[in-house]
């Protein structure tokens, strides 16, 4: 219910600053940015950082989901007007009965047709979204590798499996419901439903409530989550588990969780895209003779890279397909030459430049 009222409030695409008819890829490239940009390690004790940030993940959560962006965009569409409000003679509904079991349709039948029979009341209801931080290794996250995350979370009651009563007994029907989860209020030419009072909705009572949960069939605790991490993944990358989130009420499905990956940087090697960038002195003599220099590689061995006589300093030379590779393509190794100049001359060096620096003038 709260969260389809903010969408009528937010405009998730402005957050992200797209348009409203941007791709998922856009949509993507624009969180990241922005991700990165009011990320809390990048904005330290910053609080309109931290809230902006919050606010980008939000808009990130609805929009980076194709399903729950129709939902959103249909929700927008419609609007709070379209619905009418108190006082004014129009229908006013609970917007719960969105995400309901009986859905939009239900909703419009209840406008325009007369009430809902039959209905589940609040209907099953999806579980909180949650999101979790990954702190994992440079060459980890250029490779990929398979983890387990720890979390202290929502998770169905491992004492009552999710249905809130006391082992041994069972929840009962509502009497006052009749195990609809609803009751009908007629006023004219209209009828809608409201949650029943008794049961919130449910459909059942739980008498003899869960020790553990408390009735809610849900408990915090420790859990253990298994995590893909794809190759090139880079910092800030959002991975949703499907599935993995908060559980369900009234079998609802569970939520999704998304986990952040926080990149660790690399004593030699930053990261451009899909490109490795590296730095490697070099003598000024072979940089002005050309040389053969040995260059490092993220996979620990090294490539020979040929410079020619009178290679700049701060130049840039490409070491094709040995940068960090992905599903989809294997980028370059780029590597900054950095010119070497002696601290100390012997005095054959000394009298050797000082020769040099004449020929240079003349």
């Amino acid at each position: 219910m709260t969260a389809q009222r903010e969408w009528f409030e937010k405009d998730y695409y402005a957050v992200l600053g797209v348009a409203q008819n941007a791709s998922a890829k856009d949509i993507t490239k624009a969180y990241r940015k922005l991700a990165r940009q009011y990320h809390p390690d990048a904005n330290p004790n910053n609080a309109a950082a931290e809230e902006r940030f919050k606010e980008i993940s939000a808009a990130y959560d609805v929009l980076g989901d194709e399903e729950r962006r129709r939902e959103y965009d249909e929700v927008r569409r419609l609007g709070p007007g379209a619905f009418g409000a108190p006082g004014n003679g129009s229908f006013r509904f609970d917007m719960g009965d969105m995400a309901g079991a009986g859905g939009l349709g239900d909703l419009l039948n209840q406008m325009f047709g007369g009430a809902r029979r039959g209905g589940a009341g609040v209907g099953p209801q999806r579980g909180s979204d949650l999101e979790a931080a990954l702190t994992i290794d440079f060459v980890d996250a250029a490779k990929g590798l398979t983890t387990t995350l720890h979390l202290n979370s929502e998770a169905t009651c491992s004492t009552c499996s999710g249905s809130g009563a006391r082992p041994g007994t069972n929840p009962v029907r509502c009497t006052s419901c009749n195990g609809r989860g609803v009751t009908e209020v007629n006023q004219g030419g209209f009828a809608f439903s409201t949650p029943c009072s008794r049961c919130a909705g449910r459909g059942a009572v739980t008498e003899h409530p869960c020790g553990t949960c408390r009735g809610t069939g849900v408990e915090m605790r420790n859990r253990e989550v298994k995590v893909r991490v794809p190759a090139g993944v880079d910092d800030g990358t959002r991975i949703r588990l499907k599935g993995r989130g908060a559980p369900g009420r009234n079998g609802g499905q569970p939520g999704d969780l998304f986990v952040v990956c926080r990149v660790m940087p690399h004593p030699q090697f930053t990261r451009d895209g899909q490109n490795l960038l590296v730095r490697v002195p070099v003598p000024f003599t072979s940089a002005a003779l050309g040389a053969d220099v040995n260059v490092p590689t993220l996979e620990g061995d090294e490539v020979t890279l040929r410079l020619r006589p009178g290679t700049q300093p701060g130049s840039r030379h490409r070491v094709k397909g040995r940068g960090i590779t992905t599903e989809k393509k294997t980028g370059d190794l780029i590597v900054t030459v950095d010119i070497i100049v002696p601290t100390s001359l012997t005095n054959q060096q000394r009298e050797a430049l000082l020769a040099f620096a004449k020929e240079e003038v003349s």
